[in-house]
């Protein structure tokens, strides 16, 4: 079978909700990583098969096929590249990874640009669900799943909760591991280690124009007794603001092509995609199942824990990837090792191709070899990627 390699990863530095990115449209915040992955990696727009895009709200600003409309808004691809928008919930853009490694793999294209967008500034997260209510169009929840789940409403912060719960964890060790994230982020910031990966945003600011390279979350001067002080999401739980990712605006793009594609355009790729897994489980706790896909790509790809350099688990609420290091027995040193979504954000749609990069380019930098990306995804759905550098 044919290999899948990444030649190019980038992503904006992340927006807090209202920030520095609340300014642009999400179309165009998006077509600033596709342009930046023609830019980077010098290879031709016609040569492009596809542009797989994910999104989690596609409504308002990011309706209407928001995939298709930043490539239409980009400086150098035209109107003969297709692009498919794609939800996935949180996991949508490292879905548009797999699809296309899955199409380069197969034979059937040789150059496809996974990418995500997501400013939940101009969309909120679940307005496209909230206003079809409010005007009475219809709930999600069918009969059909009512006679499943009756009573039960998804929640994410119900199943992070649970996740608490179920392994243990104290309001102290979520805390703890939400200022780690800063502290990590804080120092890979300081020591220039996401230069190689953030793409400059221009922006108008209230002192005039500039430029946005540093994410804008990061709490430079996070302590563990401020972490502590920030009030709990409920009164019975453990879980805060400060140990949750944070609501970030954000694109990012990752440049996946077959092994022709770099001998024909003189391409030097960063990695080769090892390993492509997705898996699904509980609903309700919906989180957890980052753990069971784990032990299933590890499985298929031959591999142990130990041989993983470097994990990028998303820090959707901070007992997932404590459940995930307490269940998989991983290093905790390797994890997140630039900070993680409760410092950096989380650009729902715009998340799995964000992890990529940081993951791509922490492995280079550190001289590294193998990394595994797993990303928890509304309605108990999870996405496994091994990369190796090469």
């Amino acid at each position: 079978m044919p290999e899948a390699y990444i030649v190019e990863a980038v992503r904006t530095a992340g927006g807090k909700r209202g920030g520095r990115l609340a300014g642009i449209h999400p179309v165009d915040l998006a077509a600033r990583s596709l342009d930046a992955i023609i830019e980077r990696s010098g290879i031709d727009p016609k040569a492009i098969d596809d542009v797989i895009m994910g999104c989690v709200s596609q409504g308002g600003e990011q309706a209407m096929q928001v995939g298709r409309n930043a490539v239409l808004a980009t400086k150098h691809l035209g109107e003969g590249t297709p692009a498919v928008t794609i939800d996935r919930q949180c996991g949508s853009s490292q879905q548009a990874i797999q699809f296309a490694a899955q199409a380069v793999m197969s034979g059937t294209q040789d150059c496809v640009i996974a990418a995500g967008v997501e400013s939940m500034s101009r969309v909120p997260m679940g307005s496209t669900a909230m206003l079809h209510m409010k005007e009475g169009l219809g709930h999600y929840k069918s009969l059909g799943l009512e006679e499943k789940y009756p009573g039960i409403q998804w929640s994410q912060f119900v199943g992070a909760e649970m996740i608490a719960q179920k392994h243990g964890f104290s309001k102290d060790d979520l805390d703890q591991f939400a200022l780690q994230s800063h502290l990590k982020a804080k120092r890979a910031t300081e020591a220039g280690a996401f230069e190689n990966e953030i793409v400059p945003i221009a922006i108008e600011t209230a002192e005039g124009d500039a430029w946005h390279t540093i994410d804008e979350g990061i709490r430079f001067d996070a302590t563990l007794e401020g972490i502590q002080s920030v009030k709990k999401l409920s009164e019975e739980g453990k879980i805060t603001a400060a140990s949750s990712s944070q609501i970030c605006d954000g694109s990012s793009a990752v440049l996946v092509v077959s092994e022709r594609m770099l001998k024909e355009h003189g391409l030097t790729p960063l990695a080769k995609i090892r390993n492509l897994t997705v898996t699904a489980g509980d609903p309700v706790i919906m989180l957890e199942e980052p753990l069971f896909a784990t032990d299933r790509a590890l499985e298929r790809a031959g591999l142990k824990i130990e041989d993983i350099d470097l994990y990028e688990v998303n820090e959707a609420f901070a007992p997932v990837p404590l459940a995930w290091l307490k269940h998989t027995g991983a290093d905790p040193e390797r994890l997140n090792v630039h900070g993680g979504a409760i410092a950096l954000g989380h650009p729902l749609g715009a998340s799995g191709t964000k992890l990529m990069a940081t993951l791509v380019h922490a492995l280079r930098r550190s001289g590294k070899k193998l990394g595994l990306q797993t990303m928890c995804e509304g309605g108990g759905v999870a996405n496994v990627t091994i990369v190796e550098i090469v």
